[in-house]
């Protein structure tokens, strides 16, 4: 097969400079295409991140829906087997009791994707119902990091961090219901922001405000990747239960320029959660950075009484879990979960979530306003608060209480090993406020670890500022200008 360039240039691209080539006529979005796919076809026999590849999406972006008119010209991207469907195209959420789905139409997300001019040419993999931090159930699939195939991508974008990081696609859609976009872009180098709640529509599976804590995003490899997609994806469908906003100015334009100084706050333990040493020890040297670029920097933490905060999100994920298997179950007018189709913890969470009462919801919400109004005041005297993505080392491949094949029998348990690794994430989740994974760190084993910018709500643009000023300082040498293991250009 005759490829449009060579796999070095192709990974020198990020997704706009290909987009402009096909834009002035160098090469057509159907190269584009047909590179992707033998860049999936070089590194997913290692990485097992990739579902399925779109054959007619190759063939021709335009006739399989890209608008090759918009701002990414039928620039190839990889869909996360999870939330927004594709009119015909199977959509099995990493799970052996939906195999066989095929939804009917796009969602109103799929339909802005596609308008941009995204070429939606495959499915990546997900943990099942994106509920663990880990694709690894091997009677599916276990997704492995390119960095170190014997590591876990983490989860739950898995197979979208994989291809991204591996060099297949330049940005990939991802979904964040407590650091699914942030943490596997973490630990595999790439950036991931979770945007505020009222950017991306949840049409029309979500549009419930009591569980608007998933949001929906990307991976990508530069910062204007991800500032393009925000500014052409953004919006509510007609008739969503919750406003959506907009910004005065297109992210791509104000990342040109450097944020005025800011207030940065570092810390590396939230209540009872601690990182490693060495991974406080990276926080602080990236701290020591952003004073280089000028930023006032120090140590503070919001005032949330974090136990509660914890303990009322296991909730909303046991109760919102809960409903999404009731309603699975309906469909096929079954009682209570298969062993056979449902993975163990899973239907765990199902049998804890199912009795949830209304004074336990109300209960949890109370704790969500709470401590949104916590970071909120925190926000007053701070304009970004600075953690690692992770407490904890990147786990190896079969580390099972990560896994929703676990034994555990004790859900609150299995949730409890979730938040020692994984407790920087979940609460912007909670509060509705945007955060950012940037690949400028690694761990104890030398794996990239992700060091995590929250700001307040609609801050979403000045965290692309500050990621944009560290790119230009870094001259765009993200994970200190290496590549992965398994990458395009190796090999």
């Amino acid at each position: 097969m005759t490829l449009a360039m060579s796999w070095d240039e192709w990974a020198r691209h990020d997704g706009l400079a290909l987009a402009a080539r096909v834009a002035n006529g160098e090469l057509t979005a159907a190269e584009l295409a047909t590179q992707a796919a033998a860049g999936i076809a070089k590194v997913d026999p290692a990485l097992s991140g990739v579902v399925e590849v779109f054959a007619d999406a190759i063939e021709d972006p335009a006739k399989a829906g890209a608008n090759l008119a918009g701002p990414f010209a039928g620039l190839p991207f990889l869909m996360k087997d999870l939330g927004p469907t594709m009119a015909g195209r199977l959509q099995e959420q990493g799970s052996l009791y939906m195999r066989g789905n095929r939804p009917g139409a796009d969602t109103h997300l799929t339909s802005k994707m596609r308008k941009a001019g995204l070429n939606l040419m495959g499915r990546t993999t997900t943990p099942e119902f994106g509920v663990c931090s880990s694709a690894e159930n091997p009677a599916v699939y276990v997704t492995r990091n390119p960095w170190d195939t014997d590591y876990t991508t983490c989860g739950s974008s898995a197979g979208s961090a994989a291809m991204v990081a591996a060099g297949a696609v330049p940005i990939a859609h991802a979904t964040d219901g407590g650091g699914s976009i942030r943490i596997p872009a973490g630990v595999n180098g790439n950036i991931g922001l979770k945007v505020s709640r009222g950017v991306f529509s949840i049409a029309p599976h979500l549009s419930d405000l009591s569980g608007l804590v998933s949001i929906q995003g990307c991976q990508s490899r530069s910062v204007r990747d991800t500032a393009a997609f925000v500014d052409h994806c953004r919006g509510g469908a007609p008739g969503e239960f919750m406003p959506y906003w907009t910004t005065p100015e297109p992210y791509v334009e104000l990342i040109k320029r450097d944020p005025a100084k800011l207030r940065i706050a570092l810390s590396h333990q939230w209540g009872d959660y601690r990182a490693t040493p060495h991974i406080a020890a990276e926080l602080a040297r990236v701290g020591k950075f952003l004073e280089s670029l000028g930023h006032h920097v120090g140590y503070a933490l919001p005032d949330v009484d974090y136990p509660k905060a914890f303990a009322a999100q296991t909730t909303c994920y046991i109760s919102n879990f809960a409903v999404v298997i009731n309603n699975l179950l309906a469909s096929r007018k079954l009682e209570r979960p298969p062993a056979d189709l449902i993975e163990p913890v899973n239907i765990r969470i199902w049998e804890a979530g199912k009795g949830t009462s209304f004074a336990e919801r109300a209960a949890m919400q109370a704790v969500f306003n709470i401590t949104s109004r916590a970071f909120g005041a925190f926000f007053e005297d701070w304009d970004i608060i600075l953690t690692p993505i992770t407490a904890l080392p990147t786990p190896k491949i079969g580390t099972t209480e990560y896994l929703t094949i676990s034994d555990n029998p004790d859900v609150l348990d299995w949730f409890e090993n979730l938040w020692r690794n994984f407790a920087f994430t979940p609460l912007a989740n909670l509060c509705g406020i945007p955060a950012i994974s940037l690949p400028l760190a690694s761990n104890e084993h030398g794996l990239p670890l992700g060091i995590q910018a929250i700001g307040k709500q609609a801050d979403d643009g000045l965290l692309l500022q500050l990621a944009a000023q560290i790119e230009r300082a870094i001259g765009g040498q993200w994970n200190g200008g290496a590549t992965p293991a398994v990458h395009v250009a190796k090999g």
